[in-house]
């Protein structure tokens, strides 16, 4: 019998929400890989059970440069004391290590980059940081062979900058079997009104929730609920109190993904809000744009333009002129007030369900495996 080839997937992350590794992760394991996936253990992280091997460090720093330092440090040694034949980087956070030890022990590097690193927000508010991190782009992604990416828009811009094919590989969501809902958990979830939902793992600055809460004040019959983590989760939290809303708006941690299935399900419109502040956001395509579809519920987006074009090629929802509380909250009671709309935005929704779901997608990246 055949040695199965050996893949590590290296993350920052705790492993529990990051949906686009466990989906290539159990990709991969459908291929025949040994596949191992290496992350973070926060005090606060829940247990995992999954079909393949998992590791999760505990670092001593949580934040900024302490915490990069000690997990790129640990990582190194992780790889280079075990014994692997492919090496998946999962952003250019994991880049440096999964590039040294490829390099020392002659074996295949592959980069996954899920968006575009150096542009968000958080790095272009620290010029001096964001550099070295650019720095660090600029010499080793040039040098990659195997390099794939979230969208068009973004594989074109690596490709311009570096002269790297880059692959496309979406965050597109796995086909959601059960459409159907709970009523009883319908019914207590938001009673009798509209349901509004936005979520992700990366609710941080600049992709809109602060005005969509805000909002909230100028829309009619809703609730609102946020779901997942982020840096603005804190201010989100005071913003309800502010505006006195907790009687419409409703935060909850990030949960299971079968579990966040359940609620998005039963809301009336998924909302994504990135701003336009950044090249990275510009060029972005969430997660839970793909999860909107699967579950067939109709978008509210925002003018970005890649985003803003998949909602408009298909018909499954509107566009925002900005992201303003009072220009959120006018487009909301439009759709709401428009009963014509809900029946075309549903039937193409059930189109482009099974047009975007991940057992299309995974062809493509089992196209890139096969070659390595």
């Amino acid at each position: 019998m055949e040695k199965k080839k050996k893949v590590i997937l290296s993350v920052t992350n705790d492993l529990v929400s990051d949906q686009r590794v466990h989906k290539i992760s159990t990709s991969l394991i459908k291929m025949g890989f040994d596949v191992s996936v290496v992350g973070r253990l926060r005090p606060w992280s829940d247990a995992l059970d999954r079909e393949y091997k998992t590791h999760r460090m505990r670092l001593l720093f949580s934040k900024k440069v302490w915490f990069y330092a000690e997990y790129n440090l640990r990582l190194f040694f992780y790889l280079l004391f075990n014994s692997f034949d492919i090496y998946v980087a999962n952003d250019l956070d994991t880049l440096f290590p999964n590039y040294l030890v490829s390099k020392l022990k002659g074996k295949t590097l592959v980069y996954d980059s899920h968006e575009y690193f150096t542009e968000v927000p958080e790095l272009i508010s620290r010029p001096k940081i964001r550099n070295v991190w650019l720095k660090l782009e600029q010499y080793i992604f040039p040098k990659l062979k195997t390099v794939y990416t979230v969208n068009d828009s973004i594989s074109a811009i690596y490709n311009k900058l570096y002269g790297v094919d880059v692959k496309v590989i979406r965050n597109i969501a796995p086909s959601l079997k059960n459409k159907t809902f709970d009523v009883d958990f319908a019914k207590r979830i938001k009673g009798n009104k509209k349901m509004l939902i936005m979520q992700g793992a990366g609710i941080n600055i600049d992709r809109g929730a602060e005005e969509l809460i805000e909002a909230m004040q100028y829309i009619e019959n809703s609730v609102l609920y946020i779901i997942g983590s982020g840096d603005v989760f804190p201010q989100l939290k005071q913003l309800v109190e502010q505006f006195q809303l907790g009687d419409t708006v409703f935060l909850l941690d990030k949960m299971p993904y079968q579990e966040l299935m359940e609620y998005t399900k039963i809301a009336d419109l998924g909302l994504s809000l990135d701003k336009g502040s950044n090249p990275n956001y510009e060029n972005a395509l969430a997660n839970k744009v793909f999860d909107y579809i699967q579950a067939e519920i109709p978008l509210l987006v925002s003018n970005r333009k890649v985003v803003s074009k998949l909602v408009l090629d298909h018909n499954i929802g509107a566009v925002l002129s900005g992201v303003e509380p009072k220009t959120i909250a006018l487009k909301v009671n439009q759709i709401f007030e428009d009963s014509s709309l809900f029946p075309i935005w549903k039937k193409n929704l059930a189109k482009a369900s099974e047009i975007y779901s991940w057992e299309n997608e995974e062809q493509n990246l089992q196209e890139i495996y096969r070659k390595l």
